[in-house]
């Protein structure tokens, strides 16, 4: 699978409202743009930019909005605007890495209906969605085409990812709406996914919103999950022939400081070969919480090396979102 990081022409409606079992209308007035501005020394700017734009999902009536936590990760000023061009100042009030979520929160009223949350683990492939981007009220009509694991090269795994086609090109954030009219979850990736027969098919990877249930109190209470961080290395790493190949480093990141290089080949973590990129990461975050020490072995020119990584908690890297 290959995410995809080009957008391309505009979506068009591709079905009329009436055409679906539920106020289309009404749930569409629920999807908003978003636009966030990160610091030029923020940690992720260099890889997500200081200016980022995409959608977000009112889910409480009081402006509480979900998004893709990417959007506002190091947000130090966030902008939501309505399907009718209403701007409203909003505040980053959490991004959770473990999921990909991320929540803003409306410093104004918005008067906008919240979209209910429906049963992403009822929904199966072949189930008809609505793919929905904010600002101009742009949606497609689309389909569940699998429901899978999914592995990120930045140390991202979900168990149970939604794909969906055709791709919306304005996919970050975009809420996916089921046949009743609830949110089925909200749109993280453009990535090509290959199918039983012909060629691999450009789609939209879904974050269900099953995951929010468990962690929305502590999102809300605390800005992040209460619980012990999983350990981070600071790798992007790729799966190529079998071989997990580390195709990049975070500069200020722990591998990086540890001696790993760019090329190396991760064969073990501990005493365990590693299989796979989800095998991988399951392997690192099985040795305890950020700030244990991971033994790797790698393969560089050919020799084996053995190298130990102080992990540390991806998050603490991040600047804090300050409330204006």
């Amino acid at each position: 699978m290959i995410e995809k990081s080009r957008r391309e022409a505009p979506a068009r409606d591709q079905a009329k409202p009436e055409a679906f079992g539920f106020d289309l209308n009404h749930a569409l007035e629920s999807i908003v743009a978003l636009q966030s501005e990160i610091p030029e020394d923020g940690f992720t700017a260099s890889t997500l930019g200081v200016k980022r734009a995409g959608s977000g999902v009112v889910i409480r009536e009081s402006g509480l909005v979900l998004t893709i936590g990417y959007l506002i990760t190091e947000a130090e000023s966030v902008w939501l605007t309505s399907a009718g061009g209403r701007l409203t100042p909003a505040h980053a009030l959490a991004a959770d890495s473990e999921t990909g979520f991320g929540l803003v929160q409306a410093l104004d009223r918005l008067d906008l209906p919240a979209l209910d949350l429906g049963s992403s683990s009822e929904a199966q492939p072949g189930d008809p969605v609505i793919v929905a981007a904010g600002g101009r009220r742009q949606f497609l009509h689309a389909s569940i085409v699998g429901k899978h694991e999914f592995t990120g090269y930045w140390e991202y795994l979900l168990q149970e990812a939604i794909f969906t086609a055709p791709a919306h090109p304005f996919w970050g954030g975009a809420g996916v709406i089921g046949s009743d009219g609830k949110l089925l979850g909200v749109g993280s990736l453009h990535v090509e996914h290959a199918i039983e027969q012909g060629e691999p098919r450009d789609v939209n990877m879904v974050v269900p919103i099953d995951l929010l249930a468990p962690i929305l109190d502590d999102l809300l209470r605390f800005g992040r999950v209460d619980k012990p961080p999983r350990p981070w290395l600071g790798v992007y790493s790729t799966e190529s022939e079998g071989r997990i190949v580390i195709a990049g480093l975070a500069e200020r990141g722990p591998a990086a400081a540890a001696g790993v290089r760019r090329g190396d080949v991760v064969s073990a973590v501990g005493g365990s070969s590693v299989a796979s990129l989800a095998d991988f990461y399951r392997k690192v975050w099985s040795h305890g919480p950020a700030g244990v020490e991971i033994p790797i072995e790698v393969l560089r020119d050919h020799r084996s090396v053995w190298l130990r990584i102080r992990s540390t908690d991806r998050s603490g890297n991040f600047k804090r979102p300050r409330l204006h």
